[in-house]
Formats: C-alpha cells, structure tokens, sequence
C-alpha cells in the first residue's frame, strides 16, 4: 500500500505559478513510476505528467509541456509538479498516483495508488 498527499493547490491568476507537492508513504517510494493527472468539472480526467521511478526521465501532456516540470525526491518520497505560465484552461483538481512498472505510463488505468486531490483555479 502507498498513500499519497498531494499539497500546494490554490488560486493563482494567469501567468503565474504555482508548485504541487505529493509527500509518499507505506512502500519504498522509488519502486514507484510517479504520474499527475487533472480533472476539469464535466471532464475526464486526463494525464499531465509521469517521472520514471529513479527521476531520470518525464513525460508531458501537449498541453503543459514548456510550462510543467515534474521531479521527485526519492530520499523525501516526495514528488513535485512546477506549473508556470498558468492560464484558465489549467483549472482543475490535480492529482498524483503511483504505479508499480518499470516504464513511464500515461494511462490513468495502468495506475494502482491515487491521492485525494488538489484544487487548482487560476484566474483571467
């Protein structure tokens, strides 16, 4: 079992930034490829992020890449989403998860453990 918590969320207007924290615990943390995702109200939720289980390696949503950077820090179990450049559009609960592979996923399926959430609106 992992439990996740994610912190960080808030209001923020366009352009400006804001950085998301999920602090881990229960299993080693780095056996864990590590993903964001967001849900919008009446939207499915989608993939922003994933960061390979030793850091090395990330993988973006079209939408966010140039303006996202996800990193962890596996010696904290915590991994960290910086948003920048934010617009409306980016207005969302945002949340992480873990899944036990080796390879980056993106499919919000293929993820076994979910935080409960971070609420994230930015203004126009």
């Amino acid at each position: 079992q992992v439990q996740l918590v994610e912190s960080g969320g808030g209001l923020v207007q366009a352009g400006g930034s804001l950085r998301l924290s999920c602090a881990a615990s229960g299993r080693t943390f780095s056996f864990y490829v590590m993903g964001w995702f967001r849900q919008a109200p009446g939207k499915e939720r989608e993939f922003v992020a994933a960061i390979s289980r030793s850091g090395g390696s990330t993988s973006y949503a079209d939408s966010v890449k140039g303006r996202f950077t996800c990193s962890r820090d596996n010696a904290k179990n915590t991994v960290y989403l910086q948003m920048n450049s934010l617009t409306p559009a980016d207005t969302a609960v945002y949340y992480c998860a873990a899944a036990s592979t080796i390879t980056l996923v993106i499919s919000w399926g293929q993820y076994d453990y979910w935080g409960q959430g971070t609420q994230v609106t930015v203004s126009s």
